[in-house]
């Protein structure tokens, strides 16, 4: 096949899956190898976002998914009518960044660190598929362990939680959270910004649009 023939194939297999398909999923279908498959993808990525379309490809750890641009979200939402998804509070981001950057870990854990029973919170989090069960701790009592999932790097617009940044040292003063932007806010510092006197006086945060 020819390299737009190619790509035509590629594109297609993506739309039809509608979910997130792995790279050698689409090796294996074109029946050619990952460089050049790898150089496909990532020239159609940089395409839809070069011109603005109204589609674009994420790449997801070593799995592609096509989608709705984030820039057309209200008018996607007013033709199909759906609801906007309500804004994280900042009790979620929390606890989705602790989640985050010690995955797999369990919700004991999570109230360790941050003082306070996160059992609603995980089960919101759960609902909006940005954390899922991911076994149980071999310990007494067996404890779930909850890790992010594909949904949370598409929400954050991150390729791989490699591209979590690093984590800052909070000295103990407040809680760690993630902003829009995928930064992690240090309350000490946010608060020296701001002019705010804790966290809790800030209004919740929303997820990137997906």
């Amino acid at each position: 096949m020819e390299m737009k023939e190619i790509e035509s194939a590629v594109e297609g297999i993506l739309f039809a899956s509608g979910e997130p398909v792995q790279t050698d999923r689409i090796c294996v279908a074109l029946e050619m190898d990952r460089p050049t498959v790898e150089q496909v993808l990532q020239k159609l990525m940089d395409y839809y976002a070069y011109e603005r379309r109204g589609i674009r490809l994420l790449h997801m750890e070593d799995t592609w998914q096509l989608c709705s641009a984030p820039d057309y979200a209200d008018v996607i939402r007013r033709a199909f009518e759906i609801r906007k998804p309500a804004k994280l509070s900042q009790p979620a981001l929390e606890v989705l960044t602790i989640i985050a950057y010690y995955q797999p870990t369990t919700r004991a854990y999570v109230d360790q660190i941050r003082g306070v029973d996160s059992a609603y919170t995980i089960s919101l989090l759960l609902d909006r598929k940005l954390i899922e069960e991911c076994g149980r701790l071999q310990v007494p009592g067996r404890p779930h362990l909850y890790r992010t999932t594909k949904q949370f790097l598409r929400a954050f617009h991150l390729t791989s939680l490699d591209d979590l940044p690093e984590l800052p040292d909070l000295g103990g003063e407040g809680q760690m959270r993630i902003r829009e932007d995928g930064q992690i806010v240090d309350p000490a510092e946010e608060a020296a910004v701001t002019g705010a006197d804790t966290p809790e006086t800030a209004g919740p945060m929303e997820e990137a649009e997906t």
